[in-house]
């Protein structure tokens, strides 16, 4: 059966999960944890996108996500690519870190939004990476520590002293404290996100999680703590895995087989939500995984290529070893056979080059792409 197209749109908030490959580690040390969390952070301080919910299981990663104007497909493929690419340099590696594409499901806000914080910051405990909340508490690879205050949040992105946030940033900025529902103010612990309206993105996003349990940090940090206490005890909660069916049965299956079919909510695998939400998803959001029919031509990717390298098209042809050539071949390959699905052959031929000579600039084109990230973003029409 083939796959489902993704759903997206501006706005909209997703449970994404990824795995490692064959079910191997992606983080095998605190390096691999920090390289990862501080990528993760300024792409979506660059990209405006809000993280409500994380956690860092040695092979596998949860992300509670609402997407800004920038498409999840494109903020994931950043992320992970650019990830495996230090991931393999760092471990003298190659070939794929993560098992397929990233799983997302687009959930209902209001029944979801606060199940999903709780569920992903108690997967170190299901995974027995700590022993129970206390130690949840101040443990560094998922959200819940920075929430309660007790550790740096470390998806507030490093700048240096004088690098202002950009015009862009700014108003986005803006026009999300402006949608933010104000809190009662008090003058000695105020929970209020308009106050300080130089706040990163990331301290906003943990003001409106905070909103959600008090009007100040001390009380709302409290009734959050005992809020996740509560969920310890409630498993796995197979309902909030997956859309679907399943979710209209209370993520009971066997509930399904009591009602006729005209008696179930509209269901999609790929929602998490009541009927009316999956319909009204279904009629507004997008498809943004570019599919393989709909991929750019080896030609337009090769002028995009060479205008960023400062290239003429027919140097990417020619045989010559000039280092800015060779870069440029290799940041071809890797684009054009590991992210476009183009073959060996294709990107020879049109390289004048052999197949096997191609896939091996496509190996060399990693480290490339590790100091370039944005040439990812040529894969795109």
């Amino acid at each position: 059966m083939p796959r489902l197209p993704r759903l997206d749109a501006p706005g909209l908030l997703q449970h994404v999960m990824a795995r490692g490959i064959e079910g191997r580690k992606i983080f095998r040390d605190d390096k691999d944890r920090k390289s990862y969390l501080g990528r993760l952070a300024n792409i979506l301080d660059e990209t405006q996108t809000q993280c409500y919910a994380w956690a860092l299981i040695p092979n596998h990663f949860h992300l509670l996500l609402r997407t800004g104007q920038t498409p999840l497909s494109k903020v994931m493929r950043r992320l992970m690519t650019g990830y495996a690419v230090t991931f393999n340099k760092r471990h003298k590696r190659s070939g794929h870190l993560f098992q397929n594409r990233y799983k997302s499901v687009v959930c209902e806000e209001d029944p979801y939004l606060l199940e999903l914080i709780r569920y992903s910051h108690l997967n170190p405990i299901r995974a027995g990476l700590v022993k129970g909340l206390r130690e949840l508490d101040r443990y560094p690879w998922c959200g819940h520590s920075a929430i309660l205050g007790n550790r740096k949040n470390p998806l507030i992105p490093k700048r240096p002293p004088n690098d202002a946030p950009s015009a862009d940033r700014r108003i986005a900025i803006s026009l999300l404290h402006q949608g933010t529902e104000k809190a009662k103010t008090n003058p000695e612990d105020p929970v209020d996100p308009v106050k300080n309206k130089k706040n990163s993105l990331a301290e906003a996003t943990i003001e409106d999680v905070l909103l959600h349990f008090g009007d100040t940090i001390k009380v709302a940090r409290r009734r959050y703590r005992r809020f996740v206490s509560n969920g310890i005890d409630q498993g796995t909660r197979p309902e909030l895995q997956g859309g679907g069916l399943v979710r209209s049965a209370g993520g009971n299956k066997a509930g399904l087989l009591g009602r006729k079919k005209e008696e179930r909510e509209k269901g999609d695998e790929r929602i998490l939500g009541s009927g009316d939400f999956v319909e009204t998803i279904l009629g507004n959001s997008s498809d943004t995984e570019p599919r393989r029919e709909t991929r750019i031509s080896l030609e337009l990717l090769g002028r995009k290529v060479a205008f960023h390298f400062n290239l003429k098209e027919d140097d990417l042809r020619s045989p010559v070893k000039r280092k800015s050539i060779v870069e440029a071949k290799s940041a071809f390959g890797y684009i054009a056979i590991k992210q476009m699905g183009y073959s060996g052959r294709e990107v020879g031929r049109f390289l004048n080059m052999r197949s096997y000579s191609a896939i091996r600039r496509s190996e060399q084109g990693e480290k490339i792409l590790d100091k370039r990230e944005f040439l990812l973003d040529l894969a795109q029409e």
